[in-house]
């Protein structure tokens, strides 16, 4: 019996990370937002919300990594804000936007009718799902470049720490500070998005 085909192209996943594709399977899974399977028992099974939690904590490594190379002489505390600008929200969709990763996502016809494919939250969900795809799929050096690609690679990193300068007279959207508390990211649900689902909150620097 032939197995059944997969909505992703295959030659289109290979243009949009610019490295072979090994399991497709993966890749399927890190465009499918939930809402194809709603109302099916597991579905998160199904979906991207497990690669999601992977790629969140490689892109927080890596963007990591590359700022304490960048930075020597900056000290924990600055290092952590400026990777709260680099993995907030708005950014992931920026970096999802910049690879034309919407048109590829696989949803319901309610959430596309609903402009779910231009939705900020889903971009920045999707993105950091499809990191944890090319991880799983190749290796951390693999993963690595392509954050350097598709993240990294345009930011202006001198920019982004002048502005970190003025950081707590003008806090990034996005991330919480508090007295003698490091900056955490809000629960995802803050990013908005068609389709509310439990706070689910990102554990904030050690």
């Amino acid at each position: 019996m032939t197995a059944p085909s997969s909505p992703v192209s295959q030659s289109d996943i290979e243009r949009l990370i610019g490295l072979p594709v090994h399991d497709l399977a993966l890749y399927e899974q890190a465009l499918t937002h939930r809402s194809r399977f709603r109302g099916q028992a597991d579905n998160h099974l199904a979906t991207n919300e497990r690669l999601e939690f992977l790629g969140d904590a490689l892109l927080g490594f890596v963007m990591a990594e590359a700022l304490y190379r960048r930075f020597p002489d900056k000290n924990e505390g600055y290092l952590t804000r400026l990777r709260a600008k680099l993995v907030s929200g708005k950014a992931l969709a920026r970096y999802a936007r910049r690879i034309d990763l919407g048109p590829h996502l696989l949803m319901s016809e309610n959430a596309v009718r609903s402009e779910g494919r231009n939705n900020p939250s889903i971009l920045a969900d999707a993105y950091e799902a499809l990191v944890g795809a090319v991880y799983l799929d190749h290796d951390l050096d693999a993963a690595r470049r392509f954050i350097q690609t598709s993240a990294l690679g345009p930011v202006d990193l001198s920019a982004i720490a002048a502005q970190n300068e003025n950081y707590k007279q003008e806090p990034t959207a996005g991330v919480c500070t508090g007295a003698g508390t490091p900056p955490t990211h809000l629960s995802r649900r803050s990013r908005g998005g068609a389709e509310p689902r439990p706070d689910v909150h990102r554990r904030g620097p050690a």
